[in-house]
């Protein structure tokens, strides 16, 4: 696993010099008053009013400069290799998007939660554009090709990406999956991301738009729990809103959580299911392939 993610370690996914990298300095962020706890860990003071002198009801590791903790890791080193690891990552993504600017490629990063219904909203979006409109897809997943599977019986070609212990994709692992597709010039490509709503948010993969996909069966709070992937979407998709007479789910405060992070957040409500405002969805898909395809073509071939 990555630095970046705040997530424990255990795999590096590398090509050439692109790697996660991990080590260990005991430090501390300086400003932050820690109770000591046996073995020699400690928690941050985070103690509200009335609460300080007694056992503290909130604990946050995210406020440190890098916004994250890993035991046994300073501040500054997990800044450090985010940049590196990120850095690496973004020249990556870079040639991905070349190549797709190049080719007239709209290649879209599909991101949510684990059950939000993205390969399903995937197999009828592929339906009701077929066969006018390529789409290839990449699926990512930490292990089995089930998604891959479903996809390729619509039809369209897909390659499956199981990441092992990696909780994302990166634009390495995109880029050398796109060269195994032999992509259509002026087509689609759908990247399902690794069900996940924290890692995939700061990894660029070379993508015009990131897309998150909400099923209203999760809470209409997750904009504000999950802040960092809602502020890197372009598009909100709010899926299963058949289900909405069957839950306490308030779509308008969902929404208004929603561009409170990111006020230019479009947002689509619809039935992946049943239909409901899938064509609002693929006009959406449309409209942005045909700004593509009107784009100069730049970019290394």
């Amino acid at each position: 696993m990555c630095t970046v993610c705040g997530c424990s370690a255990g795999q590096t996914l590398q090509r050439d010099d692109h790697a996660h990298s991990h080590g260990h300095e005991q430090d501390h962020p300086a400003g932050h008053a820690h109770s000591h706890l046996p073995g020699n860990r400690t928690i941050p003071d985070h103690s509200h009013g009335d609460h300080a002198s007694h056992t503290p009801d909130y604990l946050h590791y995210g406020m440190g400069p890098a916004h994250a903790h890993a035991s046994g890791m300073s501040q500054e080193r997990m800044i450090r290799i985010e940049q590196e690891i990120l850095g690496k990552n973004n020249r990556y993504a870079q040639e991905n998007r070349n190549y797709f600017s190049l080719h007239g490629i709209l290649a879209l990063n599909l991101v949510s939660s684990p059950g939000s219904g993205k390969t399903t909203l995937l197999v009828n979006t592929i339906r009701m554009l077929a066969p006018g409109i390529a789409i290839s897809v990449i699926e990512g997943d930490q292990q089995t090709s089930r998604d891959a599977d479903r996809i390729r019986s619509t039809g369209a070609p897909a390659i499956q990406i199981n990441t092992g212990k990696g909780c994302h994709l990166d634009a390495c692992m995109v880029g050398e999956a796109v060269t195994q597709l032999s992509l259509p010039d002026n087509s689609m490509l759908m990247i399902e991301n690794v069900g996940n709503l924290v890692c995939p948010a700061a990894f660029d993969l070379g993508e015009a738009h990131k897309v998150v996909i909400l099923s209203v069966t999760e809470g209409e709070e997750k904009p504000l729990k999950y802040p960092d992937m809602f502020y890197a979407s372009d598009l909100m998709i709010l899926n299963k809103t058949d289900l909405l007479p069957y839950l306490d789910f308030n779509t308008e405060k969902c929404i208004s959580y929603a561009r409170q992070i990111n006020p230019d957040l479009q947002v689509l409500r619809l039935s992946a299911t049943t239909g409901e405002g899938m064509q609002n969805w693929t006009d959406w898909l449309a409209g942005r392939l045909s700004a593509i395809r009107q784009s100069p073509r730049t970019g290394p071939g």
